[in-house]
This record gives C-alpha cells, sequence and structure tokens, in this order.
C-alpha cells in the first residue's frame, strides 16, 4: 500500500520494513517495529498500523506516521506520528497526516479521524490544527482532537 503526496510517498510497513529500515539506519522508537510484530498475527492490520514517510526528491527515510489500530466500532481511527528532528519544522508531518486522512476517509469504515498530544507540544498542535481537526477537550496534560469525515 502507498499514499502519495506532493512531496512524500508513504509506504504501509510490512515484514519488509524492517530490512528497509536497516538499510536507511532508521530508528525512531518502537512503534513501527510493534506494529510488524501484531501484523504477523493479524494481516488485517495492514494499513491501520505504522507507515513509513519517505521524501520524494531524495527517497530519504524522514519519519513514520499511522494509525493506532483499525477503526472502532464508532468507526474512529487514531492518527499517530513521530518524525525525525532533522524534517521538522518543515511541513512533512502535516503533509503525512494528510494524507493518512484521506487514505482513511477514502475506506468505507472511518467516520472520524481522533488524535491526541501533549498540551505543550506546539508542534504537534499546529499539525493537527492545520489537517483541520478540532479540538473536544483537555485532560491530565494531554489534548484531544477530531475530525469528521471531509
Amino acid at each position: 500500500m502507498i499514499i502519495e503526496t506532493s512531496r512524500l510517498v508513504m509506504h504501509a510497513a510490512d515484514k519488509q520494513a524492517l530490512q528497509v529500515m536497516k538499510i536507511h539506519q532508521y530508528n525512531n522508537g518502537q512503534e513501527v517495529t510493534n506494529h510488524i510484530k501484531e501484523l504477523a498475527v493479524d494481516a488485517s492490520l495492514l494499513g491501520w498500523g505504522s507507515w513509513l514517510v519517505f521524501r520524494k526528491f531524495d527517497e530519504a527515510l524522514i519519519g513514520d506516521a499511522g494509525f493506532k489500530g483499525k477503526p472502532n466500532s464508532r468507526k474512529e481511527v487514531e492518527v499517530g506520528y513521530g518524525f525525525l528532528e532533522a524534517y521538522w519544522g518543515m511541513g512533512y508531518a502535516t503533509e503525512a497526516v494528510g494524507g493518512l486522512i484521506d487514505w482513511a476517509f477514502q475506506t468505507s469504515t472511518v467516520e472520524k479521524v481522533i488524535a491526541e498530544t501533549d498540551y505543550d507540544n506546539a508542534a504537534s498542535i499546529r499539525v493537527l490544527e492545520k489537517n483541520q481537526m478540532k479540538k473536544t477537550h483537555e485532560a491530565a496534560g494531554m489534548v484531544y482532537w477530531e475530525l469528521t469525515e471531509r
């Protein structure tokens, strides 16, 4: 599975992603590895977990983004993202999240995308705002967001 935006190409993480990450010397936490382990047990999670994010012009692996599992019974899916610090502040996270949101809404199983971020994470808050997500509430230092179908 591939999502393409103007500057990015995103590949749904599968077992080959581990080799790709090794080649690119990519280490940005355990989310991708954990997703691949879950995918080995439930193949229907493909697309509903991590996606590797590559910059088009040089094919650099700059981050990972994706969903925290398949849509729930309320047809909601939660989006998350993490980018290598060298690529912060360039709009890549905003673009990747936008691509994921568009992809999710094109399926027949999603009616709402949700997210959460730390109250003091201004950059992450801006990513969600730029993707038209609306703040629903704050609790315990976290801000919660949602977007219904565009």
